[in-house]
């Protein structure tokens, strides 16, 4: 999508922005030399329309969160009767219907051994949750040496401390911490890729470490199916379906992780039906309110929600001040509702058709992508397209290169990715995956060109040097 209606910065625009930049602290950057920022003055489906009139179609859903696109009158209508009614009430020793409808819904989609339903307020929480859940639970049944994690490499499960302690410790954000964080057992990243069987040599590292500190694991923890933010990596269900039966074998719970992969983003409701598995535990957030308001939930089953509360305390230790928030949970029906009855967007056809549509478009337009110089793999899962490189890009020259071509993308490490909300049209589709194509040629040209007049580059691919800049 071209520049529209756009025009020199206004006094306006620049004087937000010096305010942004004199006191935002926006994630993962610092508060010198700060990256560029693009002030959105309004977003309608799949487009960011910003402040000086340009207009980019929007590929990461906000950090997939908004699937049903921004502005949705469905969720705008939901969101006008609950302020009506009530923004917000506590929940500890008060209910209300948006909750009760929300846990119903949850509990009926989601696998059938998961029953109770813990709200809370984002995703790193309802991860740090299912593991006091877990260590909880272990205590109650009287292995109180399982206190410790083992999750594999390549993971990713949020930036709160417990949470980060099962991020990957290598090559994850969270190395400074290293020291401080509680320390778990990491097997290597699962090999065997989506559709391929898992073989002994495959499982064996998590079988060794599962065998040799059974008693000290409470739990295995997992996105299962693709691994997210930690490398966008999709790997084989039968891998999902062996750690299961590891854990069954040894007594430690399963906690899948699909904040990222739930409500249909991996062409499944949930990743794990892929593997036809139920964790013990299960964490949800990020399209959970279809990207209006922060909320997540932690499910548990009857087994796990049953012990901890026949054990002293008696009562699980976790309280949210605004867990079971009514705006959010009411949003949060009309987002599943919306989601299960179809997809707009997808000529009345049913989500599942729909992110089908989306895989396929993905597939081919980012397909080209496979010839270029320095790509080392593109692979795409439902409504997930991943272009990984064999070297970091420097995120805020190429992020600049998207933006004047009219979308809105934005890479990380090696991976430059795409995780559209699931209304994106055809075109939009097309418009996305091209730009991908053009702004990676282009970069990887101009690489050359620096090369070849000895400006190498010997970033971590957080800079801002020639390389991928000029």
């Amino acid at each position: 999508m071209s520049r529209s209606g756009a025009s020199p910065q206004s006094p306006e625009i620049e004087r937000l922005l010096a305010l942004d930049k004199a006191h935002a602290w926006h994630p993962y950057t610092a508060t010198i030399d700060r990256d560029p920022v693009y002030p959105v003055r309004a977003a309608q489906g799949c487009v960011l329309e910003l402040m000086d009139g340009r207009r980019l179609i929007d590929g990461m859903a906000s950090w997939w969160c908004v699937i049903h696109g921004y502005n949705h009158p469905v969720l705008n209508q939901a969101a006008r009767e609950q302020l009506e009614q009530m923004a917000h009430v506590m929940f500890g020793g008060l209910t209300h219907a948006p909750a009760i409808e929300l846990v119903e819904r949850l509990v009926r989609i989601t696998p059938e051994p998961l029953q109770q339903v813990f709200l809370c307020d984002s995703g790193s929480v309802a991860v740090e949750v299912a593991m006091k859940m877990a260590l909880q639970y272990q205590q109650a049944i009287g292995e109180r040496k399982r206190v410790r994690f083992l999750t594999v490499r390549s993971g990713y499960h949020g930036d709160t401390f417990h949470a980060m302690s099962v991020c990957d410790p290598v090559t994850g954000m969270h190395q400074l911490f290293n020291q401080v964080l509680p320390q778990q057992f990491f097997a290597p990243a699962p090999a065997p890729g989506f559709g391929e069987p898992c073989t002994e040599a495959d499982i064996a590292d998590i079988q060794r470490l599962i065998e040799t500190h059974r008693d000290e694991i409470a739990a295995v923890i997992l996105e299962p199916i693709v691994q997210g933010a930690g490398g966008m990596r999709f790997y084989s269900a039968e891998y999902l379906q062996r750690v299961r039966a590891l854990c069954d074998e040894f007594g430690v719970l399963l906690i899948a992780d699909e904040i990222a992969t739930g409500f249909g983003r991996t062409g499944r409701l949930f990743a794990c039906e892929h593997a036809g598995i139920s964790p013990d535990i299960m964490t949800l957030g990020k399209a959970l309110t279809g990207g209006y308001l922060t909320s997540a939930a932690t499910l548990a089953t009857e087994q796990v929600a049953e012990t901890i509360s026949r054990a002293k305390p008696g009562v699980f230790m976790h309280g949210p001040t605004f867990m079971g928030n009514p705006l959010a949970c009411a949003i949060a029906n009309a987002s599943i509702d919306l989601l299960l009855e179809a997809s707009p967007g997808s000529s009345g056809q049913g989500w599942q058709a729909n992110i089908a549509r989306i895989e396929r478009a993905l597939a081919a337009g980012l397909a080209p992508c496979r010839d270029l110089p320095g790509v080392a793999e593109v692979r795409v899962l439902g409504a997930i397209g991943v272009v990984e490189m064999t070297q970091p890009v420097a995120m805020r020259g190429i992020q600049r290169r998207f933006v004047e071509r009219g979308v809105w993308v934005r890479p990380f490490g090696r991976l430059v990715y795409l995780m559209p909300p699931f209304v994106i049209s055809d075109a939009e589709l097309q418009g996305l995956t091209t730009a991908v194509g053009d702004v990676l040629s282009s970069a990887i040209a101009s690489r050359r060109v620096n090369s070849a007049s000895k400006r190498v580059c010997s970033c971590s691919g957080v800079c801002a040097c020639p390389c991928w800049n000029s």
